[in-house]
C-alpha cells in the first residue's frame, strides 16, 4: 500500500545517499592520496630522509574516507523497506553533504600535497605552511561531515508509513 508521503521508490533516494556518501568521499581520498604519493615519490629519490616525515596528506587523504564511511553507516542504519519520501530526500542530501564536500577535499589535498612535498624537499620551511594549507583542505570535508550528521538526525521524523 503506496501513499503520496510513502511512495515504493523513496528507499531508493535513501539508499543514493547512502551510495553517494562513500563513493564520492573515497574519489576524493583515492585522489588525494594518489596524487599526494606521486609527489612523495618524486621527492624521496632526492630526500629519502624525508618520506616519512612528508606522509601526512596521505593520512589526511584517508580521514576523507572515514567522513563518508560515517555518514553512509549512519544513513543505512536508517533505511527500511516503507519509509517517508522526506527521511529518504534527507538521507540523499545528507550522502551528497558529505560526499561532494569530501571529494573536494580529497582534490585541495591532492594538489597541496603533491606541491607541497616537493616544495619542502628544496626548502624545508615550508613545511609549516604545506600543514596549515592542509588543515584548511581537510576542515572542507569536516564541514561537510557536520551538515550530513545535522541533516541525518532530522531524518527520524515523526511521519510514519503504515
Amino acid at each position: 500500500m503506496s501513499s503520496d508521503l510513502c511512495p515504493v521508490y523513496a528507499p531508493f533516494f535513501g539508499t543514493m545517499g547512502c551510495t553517494a556518501a562513500i563513493v564520492f568521499t573515497c574519489f576524493g581520498a583515492a585522489y588525494g592520496t594518489a596524487k599526494s604519493g606521486v609527489g612523495i615519490s618524486a621527492m624521496g629519490v632526492l630526500r629519502p630522509d624525508l618520506i616519512v616525515k612528508n606522509i601526512v596528506p596521505v593520512i589526511m587523504a584517508g580521514i576523507i574516507g572515514i567522513y563518508g564511511l560515517v555518514v553512509s553507516v549512519l544513513i543505512s542504519d536508517g533505511l527500511k523497506q516503507k519509509q517517508p519520501l522526506f527521511t529518504s530526500f534527507i538521507q540523499l542530501g545528507a550522502g551528497l553533504s558529505v560526499g561532494l564536500s569530501g571529494l573536494a577535499a580529497g582534490f585541495a589535498i591532492g594538489i597541496v600535497g603533491d606541491a607541497g612535498v616537493r616544495g619542502t624537499a628544496q626548502q624545508p620551511r615550508l613545511f609549516v605552511g604545506m600543514i596549515l594549507i592542509l588543515i584548511f583542505a581537510e576542515v572542507l570535508g569536516l564541514y561537510g561531515l557536520i551538515v550530513a550528521l545535522l541533516m541525518n538526525a532530522k531524518a527520524g521524523s515523526d511521519i510514519g508509513c503504515e
